[in-house]
């Protein structure tokens, strides 16, 4: 380690490839013993991270201006998610106010069978999330619901919430809605066509593999009485407005995603939308219990306890935990790309690759690093996407093999690290440990493994000049 002269004109210190693997492994040793190992919460171990790094960066020479200019980078990359995670804790209170999510719970439960459950919440959530092209819009409606219908029917919980996020990522992923789908493609310099359809060649063997395991897996279901399954179904109809007019707010959600509307004003319309059905349904409803609703969350009071359990929930104060956790973990990912630990990784890996297999491997390995180190799905794709592109053209390797592989594990991975904005977002929504859905979440693990293979198995053009210069 040189010794940095802290003058207020001095240069910035340069952290080089061996010092940034060091510093990397301690921040995954701190995050990763007390969550995994003692079940912990990861906001602690995140803020801890954070200020250990500041700290380390400060006697290493950073500026003070320096750090705290990293922290506000990496909290402006996650301004859009965190107003997301806040718009749909207010959607899925309204939901359950206008009746829409209570009425997709009574439908499922008159269509769904105990042993084909996994498979239809499997296929249903890869549908809408297609349809949508937003995982979270999924998860936090067709997700709730399916949660319930599986409590229900004494089904695993974690196996439930671990086959929606499957489906729910799997259908983002293919859909030219989806805001990851396309920037993935944008950093590619490419067509959203041309990349769904070379996403299409691993996810949907992915996604055969995973409907498989879920219907085998659905096999082995009990059979739950039919009692509890009436007894659900009268609650949900004295309890709420049990309607197809209450499945309005989907369909609007629905149309505007076609008409590519953002994120941000898509739920906030889905939500006031909500709110005048349900006032048009119940209009003596005072304005604040409208207003409390949106704030503090709905709460149930049919007098069934799993009911008023299930569907007691939302509202913005119950994204705040979450929020503390995405802000700790955005500023951490702020202070390693301004310290240039995460470059000094990537540049020695784009050193190293000289075959196809090689540059596939190490693409993924490095969106999967920035998922576990940044937790940011955007920075997932981009990071790695800018810093590979050159290396895909040196190859003369087609864009779409780099575009899939940023998609496949940049994007979909992001669901399955317990502090990432995916995970954080799903363990919040559907009130469930990560460590509970994350074995059962199959297609983040399957199409990551499938879009190396599909990799290695690309051959550099022959007439490509980089192809002889790696034949020499």
């Amino acid at each position: 380690m040189k010794t940095i002269n802290k003058s207020k004109n001095s240069p910035e210190p340069v952290i080089g490839f061996s010092e940034s693997l060091l510093i990397l492994g301690v921040i995954l040793c701190i995050l990763g013993y007390p969550i995994i190992f003692k079940h912990q919460e990861p906001q602690a171990p995140l803020f801890i991270s954070f200020v250990l790094l500041a700290v380390y960066g400060r006697i290493r020479g950073f500026k003070w201006d320096t750090i705290m200019n990293g922290m506000r980078h990496g909290l402006r990359a996650g301004v859009d998610p965190l107003v997301i995670f806040l718009s749909i804790g207010v959607l899925i209170a309204t939901w359950i106010f206008s009746g829409t999510i209570p009425t997709i719970m009574y439908f499922g439960f008159e269509i769904i069978s105990v042993k084909f459950f996994l498979p239809t919440v499997f296929i249903v959530c890869t549908l809408v999330g297609i349809a949508c092209g937003s995982s979270f819009t999924t998860v936090s409606t067709m997700g709730i619901a399916f949660i319930g219908i599986g409590a229900t029917l004494k089904i695993n919980p974690g196996l439930t919430a671990g086959v929606i996020v499957s489906g729910a990522f799997c259908g983002s992923n293919i859909s030219p809605l989806s805001g990851t789908t396309n920037l993935a493609a944008s950093v590619g310099e490419i067509s959203i066509y041309q990349h769904i359809k070379s996403l299409l060649t691993t996810d949907i063997p992915a996604w055969a593999i995973c409907l498989i395991l879920y219907t085998f897996l659905g096999l082995n279901s009990k059979n739950v009485s039919l009692g509890a399954v009436h007894q659900m179904m009268a609650g949900l109809q004295n309890g709420f407005w049990i309607s197809t007019w209450a499945l309005l707010p989907v369909l609007l959600l629905i149309v505007l995603a076609i008409f590519q509307v953002p994120a941000i004003p898509s739920l906030s319309l889905g939500s006031l939308f909500a709110v005048v059905l349900g006032w048009i349904h119940a209009p003596k409803t005072s304005l604040t219990t409208i207003t409390n609703t949106i704030m503090t969350g709905y709460v149930s009071h049919t007098g069934d306890k799993t009911i008023d359990i299930l569907l007691s929930k939302g509202g913005i104060s119950s994204m705040l935990t979450s929020l503390a956790l995405i802000i700790f973990a955005l500023a951490l990912g702020g202070l390693l790309i301004k310290f240039n630990i995460i470059s000094a990784i990537i540049n020695h890996l784009t050193g190293i690759v000289k075959t196809p297999g090689r540059l596939a491997f190490s693409t993924a390995l490095t969106c999967i690093g920035v998922n576990l180190l940044v937790g940011e799905h955007y920075l997932a794709i981009i990071l790695p996407g800018q810093s590979f592109l050159p290396s895909f053209d040196k190859l003369g390797l087609k864009r779409v093999d780099l575009t899939r592989i940023l998609n496949d594990a940049g994007a979909a991975v992001n669901a399955i690290v317990p502090w990432s904005v995916s995970g954080v977002f799903i363990a919040s929504t559907l009130q469930i440990n990560p460590l509970s859905f994350i074995p059962w979440t199959f297609f983040p693990f399957l199409v990551t493994i499938l879009t190396v293979i599909a990799g290695m198995l690309v051959k550099v053009p022959v007439q490509s000049p980089a192809a002889n210069l790696v034949a020499e």
